[in-house]
């Protein structure tokens, strides 16, 4: 199946550069650390109590997953420029084949590096039975379906990585920032709320941050509710893949 040959391509050379798998981990559990010790004394009372680290840990773990999501689509700019992408277009394969083998192949990457993250979970105090666990897994993985459709969308036009960089980082920071990673929706301004209520992100976080720390009000959402806005974000941006893919030609290798 063509798909799957493209989901396996994505897995295999993602972690064939081990550096790229170290600082896409690295870099969030640094955040994680810094941040959430230089907030620690400044942030006493959180939804999941008085540890900061706890309240910022879901926070790290969707960094990572978007970090992971959006980038693994620079391999698409990547097989453009070295002429991979144009074999597979005048290949006898509909092109929503390309999208499917590409989205999931990042989906997996970052479904991997977030699960990956949950180890240090135990650490923290944190613990959960296999419902939980599922549902967690469940979560990042509609999480990194709809950003690794995000990243498709933006990289299936364009044919420099440097141009792909500048325009992902208008997403990037915003999305993150605006997710309730940082502070709870609840503590933010009535504009920023609105704004944090809107962003798909938010959903996301919060229900892992429900699941992580059941029973103390962590979550601001009811879980049924964030799921639910996970599939319809995951679907939309889905769709627009395939119209992107399905209208704009693909330029070949200069």
């Amino acid at each position: 199946m063509p798909a799957l040959s493209l989901w396996r391509r994505e897995v295999v050379r993602f972690y064939r550069n081990i550096s790229r798998v170290v600082g896409v981990v690295a870099s969030p559990l640094i955040f994680w650390i810094v941040i959430g010790a230089g907030f620690g004394s400044s942030f006493r009372n959180t939804p999941t109590g008085n540890n900061y680290l706890h309240f910022f840990f879901p926070g790290a773990l969707m960094m990572i997953v978007l970090f992971t999501s959006i980038f693994a689509m620079m391999s698409l700019i990547e097989d453009r420029n070295e002429g991979f992408l144009l074999s597979v277009l005048v290949a006898p394969v509909h092109r929503s084949v390309i999208v499917l083998g590409k989205v999931l192949g990042g989906t997996t990457l970052a479904t991997m590096q977030g699960v990956l993250f949950l180890v240090i979970a135990p650490l923290l105090g944190i613990h959960f039975g296999l419902v939980q666990f599922l549902l967690v897994v469940l979560d990042i993985f509609l999480v990194s379906f709809s950003l690794t459709a995000l990243g498709f969308i933006i990289a299936w036009p364009m044919d420099s990585t440097s141009g792909f960089h500048a325009i992902i980082n208008l997403f990037l920071i915003p999305l993150w920032l605006l997710s309730g990673s940082l502070f709870p929706v609840s503590s933010a301004s009535p504009w920023m709320a609105f704004v944090m209520r809107l962003n798909p992100l938010t959903y996301g976080t919060d229900a892992l941050r429900g699941l992580l720390f059941p029973g103390v009000g962590s979550s601001e959402f009811p879980l049924a509710r964030s799921l639910t806005v996970l599939v319809v974000f995951t679907i939309i941006l889905f769709s627009l893949a395939f119209v992107v893919a399905n209208r704009r030609s693909t330029k070949p290798a200069a």
